[in-house]
């Protein structure tokens, strides 16, 4: 059967995530490869303080997304989309959407970007001896509490951005127990939410008298392979208004991007890890045993099945690279040259690996927002280039700081888990666009880890990739775990290219990060400068 009949039958899977700055949508065939995709570009943007996206922005921008994709279907195929064998919805974790009772949002959609909660963030942790980062679903509801916010006596149900788009595809309030985890903690025992922590919640707002306790209001968690609804006949006037695709079609439980993230790498196992790196990255570790203690560095976080896993999660990585490509591209137009987006990526990535180790002293922030892994805790940040008068600037170096820019708090984190934790990793996994140039961040992550990184030729597929593998594995699971099923099904032929660090490199990378951390005061007063303007 080929990909025209294939999709005509209705047994092609389909994975959708909202990234940052595009939705993606990829359609995936008998074998679980991608045969077609679609897309949306959108941006966040600063409300009143809040980084935020409307309900308008979350499904025109779905709706277009669907549309790209079909067209390129029709295109491609000579035929239309109208029934599928599966759906995934995935998305940005974290944050804080808040319903009432009829379903009526209470609050502009609070996005992960938000470092408004470092007053929750710290009493949740202190309370349940378990790291509560800003961007938790459970600190913003905190933080309202604290913040005397007349909506949160209203409230009925909150949820995640995947939470939210599954509920009004299905009907169902659930959620995959990767991106629940970055709502509340995880009791690994029963891949639930805890019930001792939600007891000690309970108990700090019982003088408050609100009219929910707070499992009331959670999304019921679910694993991969478990049912999580069907596309309703309104779901599917949303996912398509010229109302070709069909109700009824199963979806798996909405996941977040690091689950997604989890599955396009298969590294769901123990001793396997991942880097995601887009707009914001990531890095997941699965775990063999219980850290030793709280770190605010680092997150524990599930895989979509369950197992426990230490992230260091940072809100920066590519937007201020992105914006000095786009300073060269402007430069080539005013010069007269023509030169395609991605042959500039490509030219300015591969020049900057001819720069020196340690960029020259040449320094790079890329913090748009807050960082609070770097200790960060400002709303907006200052990207900023700072060197002195030893420095040996050049365009490679300022390219190369910046590449390094995108991996710098990153490397903060993972230094607390391999040289303070001892964690074992067996292989590492690099994901995202940015890995894109062979040869570049690739060897970059490789130094600032220490260790080998592979990536695969699905390396730019990204989550949306991901989420489709975890829709074909609801129906194709065939009883077996996640992790086996990936090996097997997904991953058993997979081509992909490993690299060792350079100790050059790792040394360069170390003597940078050392500079990069004594400078994060520049950071703090650039910003507080803009403050007080």
């Amino acid at each position: 059967m080929n990909n025209g009949e294939l999709i005509e039958s209705g047994r092609a899977v389909l994975g959708i995530e909202f990234g940052s700055t595009r939705i993606k949508a990829v359609l995936i065939g008998e074998h679980n490869e991608p045969i077609a995709q679609g897309g949306h570009e959108w941006e966040n943007r600063l409300d009143d303080g809040i980084w935020t996206y409307t309900q308008e922005d979350i499904w025109q921008g779905l709706a277009d997304c669907y549309r790209d994709l079909a067209q390129n279907v029709q295109q491609e195929y000579g035929v239309p989309i109208r029934r599928l064998a599966a759906i995934g919805i995935s998305a940005m974790m974290h944050g804080y959407l808040a319903f009432d009772g009829d379903g009526k949002l209470l609050v502009p959609f609070r996005t992960w970007r938000n470092t408004i909660t470092e007053q929750a963030s710290e009493e949740l942790t202190k309370l349940f001896g378990y790291h509560i980062p800003q961007r938790w679903s459970i600190a913003h509801l905190r933080q309202a509490i604290l913040n005397g916010e007349k909506h949160v006596k209203d409230v009925r149900f909150i949820t995640t951005l995947a939470g939210y788009v599954h509920w009004q595809l299905t009907g169902e309030k659930v959620i995959g127990v990767g991106d629940a985890s970055g709502m509340f903690p995880i009791d690994p025992e029963t891949a639930d939410f805890s019930r001792r922590m939600i007891g000690q919640f309970d108990a700090l707002v019982e003088p408050q008298h609100f009219p929910w306790k707070l499992e009331e209001i959670l999304p019921r968690c679910l694993r991969a392979g478990e049912t999580a609804g069907v596309l309703t006949a309104e779901g599917a006037a949303r996912l398509d208004p010229t109302g070709v695709l069909e109700a009824g079609i199963p979806l798996c439980p909405p996941e977040g991007d690091a689950g997604t993230g989890m599955a396009a790498t298969n590294s769901v196992g123990v001793r396997t890890g991942n880097v995601s790196a887009g707009t914001s990255v990531f890095s997941m570790v699965v775990l063999e045993k219980p850290l030793s203690r709280v770190y605010p560095e680092l997150d524990l976080v599930t895989t979509p099945a369950g197992a426990e896993v230490a992230m260091v999660h940072c809100n920066n990585c590519t937007s201020d690279l992105n914006a000095w490509v786009d300073i060269f591209e402007e430069f080539c137009k005013a010069a007269g040259i023509s030169m395609d987006k991605g042959a500039l990526y490509g030219l300015l990535y591969r020049h900057a690996m001819t720069g020196d180790a340690d960029c020259g002293k040449v320094l790079a922030y890329n913090f748009l927002s807050g960082e609070p892994v770097a200790g960060i805790m400002d709303q907006v940040g200052a990207p900023m280039i700072v060197r002195n008068a030893d420095s040996h600037f050049t365009l490679a170096n300022l390219m190369r700081a910046n590449l390094y820019s995108a991996f710098g708090t990153l490397k903060l984190g993972n230094d607390i888990l391999m040289k303070q934790e001892h964690v074992r990793v067996d292989r590492m996994m690099g994901h995202g666009g940015i890995f894109k140039t062979k040869g570049v961040a690739q060897n970059i992550l490789a130094a600032a880890m220490n260790a080998p990184v592979t990536c695969m030729e699905t390396a730019g597929e990204g989550g949306a990739w991901g989420m489709a593998l975890l829709a074909s594995y609801l129906i194709h699971g065939q009883g077996l775990s996640l992790e086996a099923w990936l090996s097997r099904e997904v991953f058993a032929d997979a081509k992909g290219e490993t690299v060792q660090p350079a100790q050059k490199d790792i040394e360069g990378f170390d003597a940078w990060a050392a500079l990069y951390r004594r400078g994060l005061g520049a950071e703090h007063a650039a910003i507080g400068a803009f403050a007080e303007e």
